[in-house]
C-alpha cells in the first residue's frame, strides 16, 4: 500500500508491505524517490492502540457515539441559539486531511455562520501565506523541489532543515555533491546541523532578516541587477526602492552584527548566478514582521526575475503535512474557501455553491484571538481537531485557563491524554495514520492520497465524518450526506474551478468529477490541474502573469527590524525550534522508544561563556524564566550559540515533563498583518537548579513523579524511564510513592549513592539508581531487564549495579534510524574511520536519512583535534 508520511511538509511517499515489516519510502514519490528521514522510518512502530482514545467519552465517562453526537450538537445549538454563531468556534491543524478541513470549514463558515474556524497553521505559515497573497495576489508558492537539484545558489533563511525537513535536506546534499559548484547560503542566528554544508554562514542578529534583504534589493538596483523585462509585470517598484535607499552595506551590516564582507559575499552571489533559490521557515515567519520578512525575500527575487524557472524562486518550506491543504480550502479564519475571501462577490459565489444563506460575510479571529475571546468569555464553545494548543499555543499557561473558563470544549484526537484533551468535555476518537483515508497537499503543491491499510482501533472515525455527523443533527443533513472521503474532494474540486476562469491560482477543477476507483489510484500531482493544464504545474509565474486584478506582481516596502528588548532583569534571548527526532509535541514520536533515544528529556543550549557566568557545566539542571512563567531541562553546551542567545525545542510536555512547555513562556506578540505569534525572540533568565539527589526510575506504568524538582519521561521496551532530581531524601521519596511499599526489594548502597531494584510475584516492576549525580548506567541493559527478567543471582547483581558484568554502553545515540552510539562511533574513528563514508561503511550510521551526518563530522572533528 503506497500512502503519504503524516509529519512535515515534504510530503515523502510511505510504502507499507506488511504490517510486520518497517516501512519504506515510495522509491516512486517525487518527493522523496525513496527516501524516508527516521520519523518517517518509524511508524510503523507508532500503529498501536496503546495510548489511544478508542471511545467517545463525556466529563470523563465512556459513552456511545450517538450519545457523545447528540449532546454536542445539543450544546452547539444551545449554544447558537443563546449568544449567537460568533460564540462557537472551530480549531484544526495541518495534521487534518484536506477532507477533514473541508468539512469543518464548509460547517463552521457556510452553515453556523461565523468565521471563526482557524488552525495551528496559524502559527508556523499564516506569515507566508500573506506575503505570497500581497506580493502574487495568491498564495502560490511558485517553486518545486526539483528547483533544489537545479539552482547554482541556495539561500536557507531561518530554517535548520536538515532536522526539520530532512529528506529535502538529502536532496540538497545530494546536489551539492553532485555539482560542488553550487553555493549554499545558511542565516540563522545559530550554527546548526543545516550549516554543516554551507558556504557561507551568516550568523546575524536574531530579528534582522528584513535589513539584510531590503539592503540587498537596494544593493541589486544600485548594481544594475535588475531584470528589465521584468519590470512592466511589476507595481510599486519605485516607492520599494525608495523605502530600501537607507538600507546601505555600513547600516546593514551594523544591524545585522555582521561583518560588510559577509553581507557583500552573499549579496553578490545572489547577483551573479540566474538560478538563485531561497528556502525559509519558522525563523522567518514567527516573528512581529514576519510578513514583512517574507515579502523582503519576494521583493529580491522578482526585481532580479529570479522566479518561474527551473533552480530559482522564492520558496517557503511548510511544517506540516497538510498546512498546505488547509489553506486551500480556507481553514484560516481570514479565508473563506478555495482561496477566496470575503468580498460581496466571492461570499455570494460560495453561498450559491454550498446552497447557504449563512455563509460567513467577515473574518473571525485568528489563533490567539480566538482564545483571548475564550478567556474573556465570549467564545463558549470551542471544537478542537487533532492539535495540542495548551502546549503549542504562546502563553500556554493562559490558554489552559480560558480552556477551563469555555463551556463546551470538544476535542476530536488520536491520543488518550494530551494537555489539551485533559481540558475537554468532548472527547471524539480520531482516526490516526494508517487508519485514514484522504489527501495532503505537501510544500510544493503537491497532492498526495493517505490511505488507510489498517482497521481503526475501538471507535475511531475519520475527522470529517465526526463533523458531518453533527452537521446533520444541527440540520444541515443535505449538505452534508458524504459517504466517502472521494465525494469530499470532488466537491472541493469543483468549488476551486467554480467561476474562476483562471482568476484564482487554486483550481484543481479537473478532478472534480474524479470517481472512486480514480481517487483510489491518484498519483502525487501539483496544481493548478485544470482543463488547460491537467497534468499538473510544477512552477507557476513562468509568463510573468501574477494574480492581482492588473496580472502585476506587486513589491513591498521592508519592515523595520523589531528589537527585542533584554534588560537587567531578564538578559538572555531565547529561542525555539525544533529537534531531529520528534514531532510537534510528541502524541506520536514521544511513545516510540527509538525515537527517544537522540535526546531524551527537555534541554537548554547555552553559549559556554553564559552557562560559566551562571555556574552551569553540560549535563546540570537548570530553570530558565520569562516573565510569564518558567521551564526546567538539563544543560547542552552549544558553541553554534552567540553570547547571549539560548535555544530550547518546542516539543515537551505534561505528559512527559514536569514544567517543559516553553511556549509557555513566549508572549502573545503577533505580526500585525498576519497574526502569526513571534515565537523565536523572548528575553528569558537563567535560575541554575541544585538538587540533593539526581537518579532513574524506571517502571511499568506511566505516572507523573511529585514532590521531586524536576522529571522528565522517555519510554522503553517494556518499561518507562524517568530521571529524576529531588531535595528529600532520595530512599524516603522512593518509597512514598504509590505501590512501593507492596515490592519485594534488592538494595545496594555506598555512601550516598542508592540503587534498589523492586519486584512484584519473580518480575522486575522497578528499577531505581540514585546519587549526589545523575548515576552513569546502560540503559538499554536495564530496559531489557523489564522484557526479559533475569534470573540467575549473578544477573540481578549486575542489573543492580545497572550495567553488565562484561561489555559497555553504548553512549548517547548518535544515528536513531540504526541505533548506532557514540562509543561504537568513537571507536571506530579510533580504529581508522576517518569520514561519514567510512563510518557509514562500517556501522551503517548517516546510511539512511542522513541527519546524523552533521554530528558524524563534528565527532569527527572533536577526536582530530583530541589526537
Amino acid at each position: 500500500m503506497k500512502t503519504t508520511c503524516p509529519y512535515c511538509g515534504v510530503g515523502c511517499g510511505v510504502e507499507v508491505k506488511e504490517l510486520s515489516q518497517p516501512v519504506s519510502g515510495d522509491r516512486l514519490h517525487p518527493a522523496n524517490y525513496g527516501r524516508l528521514c527516521v520519523k518517517g522510518s518509524a511508524l510503523g512502530e507508532t500503529l498501536s492502540s496503546e495510548g489511544r482514545l478508542l471511545w467517545p467519552q463525556i466529563n470523563g465517562s465512556r459513552v456511545s457515539l450517538a450519545a457523545a453526537l447528540d449532546h454536542v450538537a445539543d450544546r452547539l445549538r444551545n449554544i447558537i441559539a443563546q449568544h449567537g454563531p460568533e460564540s462557537v468556534a472551530f480549531y484544526g491543524s495541518g495534521q487534518l486531511l484536506t477532507e477533514d478541513y473541508y468539512t469543518a470549514n464548509k460547517l463552521m463558515k457556510g452553515f453556523i455562520g461565523a468565521a471563526n474556524m482557524d488552525t495551528n497553521s496559524r502559527l508556523c505559515m499564516a506569515s507566508a501565506v500573506v506575503g505570497y497573497k500581497r506580493a502574487f495576489g495568491a498564495d502560490a508558492v511558485p517553486c518545486c523541489y526539483e528547483d533544489i537539484e537545479q539552482a547554482d545558489v541556495v539561500v536557507l533563511v531561518g530554517s535548520n532543515a536538515a532536522w526539520a525537513h530532512p529528506v529535502a535536506w538529502q536532496r540538497l546534499v545530494q546536489a551539492k555533491s553532485d555539482r560542488p559548484d553550487m553555493k549554499l547560503v545558511v542565516i540563522d542566528p545559530r550554527r546548526t546541523a543545516s550549516c554543516d554544508l554551507a558556504d557561507l554562514h551568516l550568523a546575524l542578529k536574531p530579528g534582522s532578516d528584513s535589513a539584510l534583504f531590503a539592503g540587498l534589493l537596494n544593493w541589486l538596483s544600485e548594481q544594475d541587477a535588475v531584470d528589465a523585462e521584468m519590470l512592466p509585470h511589476l507595481m510599486n517598484v519605485d516607492a520599494t526602492l525608495a523605502a530600501c535607499r537607507a538600507w546601505d552595506l555600513p547600516r546593514v551590516a551594523a544591524s545585522c552584527q555582521l561583518s560588510e564582507q559577509e553581507v557583500l559575499t552573499f549579496w553578490q552571489w545572489f547577483a551573479a548566478q540566474p538560478r538563485v533559490l531561497t528556502l525559509w521557515c519558522m525563523g522567518i515567519n514567527q516573528s512581529q514582521t514576519g510578513s514583512d520578512n517574507n515579502n523582503a525575500i519576494i521583493n529580491a527575487h522578482l526585481l532580479s526575475g529570479k522566479i518561474g524557472y527551473a533552480g530559482a524562486g522564492p520558496f517557503s518550506l511548510t511544517g506540516q503535512p497538510n498546512a498546505m491543504g488547509g489553506r486551500e480550502v480556507g481553514g484560516l479564519a481570514n479565508q473563506l474557501a478555495a482561496h477566496m475571501g470575503f468580498s460581496d462577490e466571492e461570499v455570494d459565489r460560495v453561498s450559491r455553491f454550498w446552497g447557504s444563506s449563512r455563509v460567513a460575510r467577515q473574518p473571525g479571529l485568528t489563533a490567539v484571538n480566538l482564545f483571548k475571546a475564550m478567556e474573556r468569555g465570549e467564545i463558549k464553545a470551542v471544537w478542537i481537531m487533532g492539535t495540542n494548543p495548551a502546549v503549542s499555543m504562546p502563553e500556554g499557561n493562559r490558554i489552559a485557563k480560558a480552556l477551563e473558563k469555555c463551556e463546551l470544549v470538544v476535542v476530536s484526537e488520536v491520543s488518550a491524554r494530551s494537555d489539551t484533551a485533559d481540558l475537554a468535555h468532548v472527547l471524539l476518537p480520531a482516526q490516526g495514520w494508517g487508519e485514514k483515508n484522504g489527501t495532503v497537499t505537501n510544500s510544493e503543491r503537491r497532492i498526495s492520497r493517505q490511505r488507510s491499510f489498517i482497521d481503526p482501533v475501538g471507535e475511531a472515525k475519520p475527522d470529517w465524518w465526526w463533523l458531518a455527523q453533527v452537521a446533520q443533527r444541527l440540520g444541515f443533513a443535505d449538505a452534508f450526506a458524504w459517504q466517502h472521503p472521494c465525494e469530499i474532494f470532488a466537491e472541493h474540486a469543483a468549488l476551486s474551478g467554480f467561476e474562476n476562469a483562471g482568476r484564482r491560482a487554486f483550481d484543481i477543477s479537473a478532478l472534480a468529477t474524479i470517481t472512486r476507483e480514480q481517487y483510489d489510484q491518484l498519483a502525487p500531482v501539483q496544481w493548478p490541474i485544470n482543463e488547460r493544464v491537467p497534468g499538473g504545474t510544477a512552477r507557476l509565474f513562468a509568463d510573468r502573469h501574477f494574480f492581482h486584478p492588473d496580472g502585476k506582481a506587486r513589491l513591498l516596502p521592508p519592515a523595520i527590524p523589531v528589537r527585542v528588548q533584554t534588560s537587567k532583569r531578564y538578559p538572555l534571548l531565547m529561542n525555539t525550534g525544533r529537534i531531529r527526532d520528534q514531532w510537534h509535541t510528541m502524541t506520536r514520536t514521544g511513545n516510540v522508544p527509538r525515537l527517544m533515544q537522540h535526546y531524551d528529556e527537555p534541554f537548554v543550549s547555552l553559549h559556554p561563556h553564559d552557562a560559566e557566568a551562571h555556574g552551569l557545566r553540560q549535563g546540570d539542571i537548570t530553570r530558565v524564566q520569562s516573565a510569564l512563567g518558567w521551564w526546567s531541562g538539563r544543560v547542552v553546551i552549544d558553541t553554534g550559540l552567540t553570547r547571549g542567545q539560548l535555544f530550547i525545542p518546542m516539543h515537551w510536555t505534561r505528559q512527559f515533563s514536569a514544567q517543559a512547555n516553553v511556549d509557555g513562556l513566549v508572549s502573545a506578540l503577533c505580526c500585525p498583518d498576519s497574526g502569526q505569534p513571534a515565537l523565536k525572540q523572548t528575553s528569558v533568565r537563567l535560575q541554575p537548579l541544585r538538587p540533593a539527589w539526581q537518579g532513574w526510575l524506571y517502571l511499568t506504568d506511566v505516572i507523573q513523579p511529585q514532590e521531586v524538582l524536576y522529571w522528565s519521561r522517555a519510554p522503553q521496551q517494556g518499561a518507562q524511564r524517568y530521571v529524576l532530581a529531588g531535595q528529600a531524601q532520595a530512599a524516603d521519596w522512593l518509597m512514598q510513592q504509590p505501590g512501593m511499599q507492596t515490592l519485594q526489594w534488592q538494595q545496594a548502597q555506598a555512601g550516598q549513592q542508592l540503587h534498589r531494584l523492586g519486584w512484584r510475584n519473580g518480575s522486575l516492576v522497578c528499577a531505581f539508581y540514585a546519587g549526589p549525580a545523575l548515576p552513569e548506567i546502560d540503559h538499554a541493559f536495564v530496559a531489557q531487564a523489564f522484557t526479559n527478567t533475569p534470573s540467575s543471582p549473578q544477573q540481578r547483581h549486575a542489573l543492580l549495579g545497572g550495567r553488565p558484568a562484561q561489555g559497555e554502553s553504548q553512549g548517547r545515540t548518535i544515528c536513531s534510524c540504526f541505533g548506532v552510539g557514540e562509543v561504537a562511533i568513537r571507536r571506530a574513528i579510533e580504529q581508522g574511520c576517518d569520514s561519514p563514508a567510512s563510518l557509514g561503511a562500517a556501522l551503517k550510521c548517516g546510511t539512511n536519512c542522513g541527519s546524523c551526518i552533521p554530528e558524524l563530522k563534528n565527532l569527527l572533528a572533536t577526536l582530530r583535534v583530541a589526537q
